[in-house]
């Protein structure tokens, strides 16, 4: 599986290693990914996502309702 955010859909990127002597070679910077269970009462049912922790803030201020619905308008099948 990809280390992509179901939610913001952050992903690695890749950017420099540099050295005490400012050598450079390309390295990944990860997302903060964690795999997290939310119980979705509109359905009554568990859900299970792939999220960031930015991820998780923004489920805790918008709601798990609100957050799902905008996943399926831009066309996740959750």
């Amino acid at each position: 599986m990809a280390r992509v955010c179901q939610v913001t859909g952050k992903k690695p990127i890749v950017g420099n290693s540099v050295s005490h002597s400012n050598i450079k070679t390309k390295r990944r910077f990860l997302p903060n990914l964690q795999k997290k269970r939310f119980f979705f009462a509109e359905e009554d049912r568990w859900v299970t996502l792939k999220v960031s922790t930015d991820a998780l803030r923004t489920i805790n201020k918008n709601g798990l309702s609100t957050v799902i619905k905008q996943m399926r308008a831009a066309g996740a099948k959750i």
